[in-house]
């Protein structure tokens, strides 16, 4: 049974920092492409960062510079790090494990950047 948990969502306000992680289960970790992505009321959910299993990174435009994704294969982990936060950074932010025609999600960590 796949799982992918994530952690570290919140309220922030703006300027602050807030770190994601997802711990997955339930599948070889290394070779899955890992992802954060995110969904705002009112609109479609959108990529903001990957990471293969040889760690080479994918940014979205608007996280670029401010975000930094990472990964812990001996713990199956992966990590967002996200600093300078706006208020238009508020989402669920999801989690994304993928490999070829497979692909799972977790149930999303709320955050919200308000003063």
């Amino acid at each position: 049974q796949v799982q992918l948990v994530e952690s570290g969502g919140g309220l922030v306000q703006p300027g602050g920092s807030l770190r994601l992680s997802c711990k997955a289960s339930g599948i070889v970790f290394s070779v899955f492409t890992m992802g954060w992505y995110r969904q705002a009321p009112g609109k479609q959910r959108e990529l903001v960062a990957n990471i293969r299993g040889g760690a080479r990174t994918n940014y979205a435009d608007s996280p670029l510079g401010r975000f930094t994704i990472s990964r812990d294969n001996s713990r199956s982990t992966v990590y967002l790090q996200m600093d300078s936060l706006r208020p238009a950074d508020s989402a669920v932010y999801y989690c994304n494990a993928a490999v070829g025609q497979l692909s799972y999600w977790g149930q999303g960590t709320q955050v919200t950047v308000s003063a």
